[in-house]
């Protein structure tokens, strides 16, 4: 006999309490084995995919695509030790609800067995990012001629409430004991993809073409403004349609709305306002009306960026202070490294080893404060930081024991987190538990910057654009390679001399890059 359990989001740590739900990874029908992944969530600090500890057959979803979902709510309700008949009856010999099933005559894996612990417990492992380690098990779903283990349909109706509210209020499978939260709705007709658009992974009909989309955020957003995603070139990789590409798009359609005011011969010309200015008051709202402003919601990662800036603001007593340095040697030390043959080393990476070096003659820089307790807690191992620009804003991966790499593996490391945020996909580990930051903020051609601190770190290096300067080189005048950095630092943890004798070490190392060898 079936039983029905009732997978909710798990706690994901780090103090998050919800979860945006992104793409679902399974239907309603569908056989799950235990620990595979059911729904791929964005909390405040990454995009993740979440595995059911349970196996068995997918009875409910709760939760339409975009929406948030409270820790603790339910995600998806399975029916473990069910199988289906159509199922089990497509390979000789085997019994229904025996696990057995087959696609094209093919025999698949047999269901995961439901063994009292099983059912009792699942696998345990509910975090995010966690599992057994075993493969997951391939996916089998419900035709849609076939009736779910438990006779209730394979998704939930158009509109159908699926939030906790809506699945109290849902009727009890028949044939399950204790009843649990299952949808029961009939199958739409063929070729109907359900309340939650299951068009593969986001992307969007537009006639015959098919219009790159992953975030339903992005689908909303352009629903929402009236534009037409088949007439939007994608910016991403593959031609995927970015956020960045929809406002485009945007504020193009605003533009070619507005009224064009021709004037006469000697008239004035009336000013034409600006789209997202603000309304004149008493304006009545008609034809040729400006749009109202755009609110957009501080959720997700840019809410939890907010509310971090603004702690870190709030909590640390931040000072700053700054030099030029001659970074011409540098350059060329870079150059000489990167030999034909060899692994490139990034210039990054040789500030990254700068600033472990660093740390380690100024360990003070090296802690965080703990408020409660108040203490300073120097740290033993560098958890080195680097500030990311992605296409869903600012992230900040941690490389691991920086202070034990080989400028090699840093850049290495480095670039295999670039590429992952970029993507979307570094995992809570990889953004968390940093203990100092790197910010590299002149890739975007500025010289100087007084960078908030990543609270709860107690400092951050700040490293502007390298520009071509006039410079006094050997007592003569020259121009060189010139590079501002700045160090913004907890003033509880040490004093201006700390401050100021770690950032002239690290222009001294810039300067003079054989420095390092010192501490090598």
């Amino acid at each position: 006999m079936a039983v029905v359990r009732e997978f909710t989001l798990p706690d994901l740590g780090e103090g998050l309490t919800e979860a945006t739900i992104v793409h679902w990874l399974v239907e309603v029908g569908e056989v799950v084995a235990i620990d595979q992944p059911v729904v791929e969530v964005e909390t405040a600090k990454a995009m993740v995919e979440v595995p059911c500890p349970y196996g068995g057959v997918v009875t409910a979803r709760f939760g339409e695509e975009g929406a948030e979902v409270p820790v603790g709510e339910p995600l998806v309700t399975v029916a473990v030790g069910a199988v289906p008949d159509d199922l089990a009856g497509a390979v000789p010999g085997t019994e229904p609800g025996s696990g057995a099933g087959a696609q094209g005559g093919a025999p698949e894996a047999p269901a995961p067995p439901a063994s009292s612990t099983e059912e009792d417990s699942g696998s345990g492992n509910v975090l995010v990012g966690y599992g057994t380690g075993a493969a997951a098990a391939r996916r089998r779903r419900i035709r849609p001629g076939g009736a779910s283990p438990l006779g209730g349909a394979q998704r939930p109706p158009e509109g159908a409430a699926t939030g906790p509210a809506g699945a109290a209020a849902a009727d009890r499978a028949p044939g399950v004991s204790g009843g649990v939260h299952a949808e029961a709705a009939a199958v739409g007709p063929a070729g109907t993809t359900g309340a939650n658009g299951a068009a593969g992974a986001g992307a969007e009909e537009a006639g015959s073409r098919t219009v790159p989309v992953i975030s339903p955020l992005v689908r909303r957003m352009a629903r929402e403004n009236g534009l037409d995603l088949s007439e939007v070139t994608g910016s991403g990789r593959d031609g995927l349609i970015l956020r960045t590409d929809v406002e485009c798009a945007i504020r193009e359609l605003r533009e070619r709305e507005l009224p064009r005011v021709v004037p006469l011969p000697g008239a004035e010309t009336p000013a034409v306002p600006t789209p997202g200015a603000a309304r004149p008051a008493g304006a009545a709202a008609g034809a040729g009306a400006l749009p109202d402003e755009e609110r957009i919601p501080l959720k997700g990662m840019v809410g939890a960026a907010a509310e971090k800036f603004s702690r870190s603001r709030r909590e640390i007593p931040e000072a700053t202070c700054w030099v030029d340095a001659d970074a011409t040697e540098l350059l060329a030390a870079r150059r000489a490294m990167n030999v034909p043959g060899a692994p490139k080393v990034s210039l990054l990476a040789l500030l990254a080893r700068i600033c472990t070096a660093a740390l380690a003659r100024f360990p003070q820089l090296n802690a965080t404060v703990d408020t409660k307790a108040q203490e300073i807690v120097r740290l033993p191992a560098v958890h080195l930081g680097f500030a990311a620009q992605t296409e869903r804003g600012l992230v900040v991966p941690v490389v691991r024991d920086a202070h034990a790499r080989t400028v090699e593996d840093v850049s290495a490391e480095i670039a295999r987190l670039t590429e992952t945020a970029r993507a979307g996909g570094l995992s809570l580990a990889e953004l968390t538990h940093g203990t100092f930051t790197l910010n590299n903020y002149g890739v975007f051609g500025v010289d100087g910057s007084t960078p908030i601190i990543n609270h709860p770190e107690a400092a951050m290096l700040g490293v502007g654009r390298i520009a071509a300067k006039p410079w006094v080189h050997e007592g003569e005048l020259a121009v060189r390679q010139v590079v501002q950095l700045s160090l913004t630092f907890d003033h509880r943890v040490c004093d201006g001399g700390t401050a100021g004798g770690f950032l002239r070490f690290v222009a001294d190392c810039v300067e003079q890059p054989a420095l390092l060898l010192r501490t090598l």
